[in-house]
């Protein structure tokens, strides 16, 4: 029972964008929300590439058996998109400096791909990358949220950007310490690291019921 429990949270990354997809073919999403449906359609593509190299990584050539590469194409994409949700929603809030991080974000990406780390690197996620885009992401929620505060009006829990938000929220928030110490766990504590990953398996799977719920919403407003 174990090891279907954990078969079925392995291979989460794939089957839980589904739940958001369903919702999809039910309705159709409004404008404002279209690049979070493309990042769901991407992330797809992503994860199930992830997914399969890991499942025939014994079998594949030695060139093409890693994965963590696809989890920095990952994190670049997600990071982007959402950055752009951000910036195109009706908060004139800190704008100046919401545009400014993609820049910021990109510049980074850069220098570090550059001179510190190999983006093709066979043995291990870019930590790096991971947590900075997980702390970007978490400053966009939380100015998502000061702006509602300063407002001075009560968020409608109908509202789809507030369910879409806090669910990104939840997951980068969850995550962050993770990204940020996961290569030194797996060198120091290599079991405890992959039983840590199933935390972000289960924030992930939050974070795509929160999606689902975002656009479930949308069609009430």
């Amino acid at each position: 029972m174990l090891k279907i429990f954990q078969f079925i949270l392995d291979w989460s990354e794939v089957w839980a964008l589904f739940i958001p997809l369903s919702v999809l073919l039910l309705k159709k999403q409004p404008a404002r929300l279209k690049l979070v449906v493309f990042y769901v359609w991407i992330a797809l593509i992503i994860n199930l590439s992830i997914d399969l190299v890991w499942k025939f990584r014994n079998i594949l050539p030695a060139a093409y058996n890693s994965n963590n590469f696809l989890y920095n194409v990952h994190s670049i994409v997600r990071f982007y998109l959402f950055s752009a949700f951000f910036i195109r929603l009706d908060q004139p809030f800190l704008v100046s400096l919401k545009k400014l991080l993609p820049i910021c974000f990109t510049i980074f990406i850069i220098i570090n791909f550059t001179f510190f780390e190999n983006f093709f690197d066979y043995w291990k996620l870019s930590s790096r990358l991971l947590s900075t885009e997980a702390i970007l992401l978490l400053f966009y929620v939380l100015q998502y949220y000061l702006f509602k505060i300063n407002e001075n009006v009560a968020t409608k829990i109908t509202n789809s950007d507030f369910w879409i938000i806090t669910g990104l929220g939840i997951f980068v928030a969850l995550n962050f310490f993770i990204f940020l110490l996961y290569n030194e766990l797996t060198v120091r504590l290599q079991n405890f690291a992959i039983s840590l990953w199933s935390v972000h398996n289960i924030s992930y799977i939050i974070f795509n019921l929160f999606i689902a719920k975002g656009f479930h919403e949308s069609g009430k407003q």
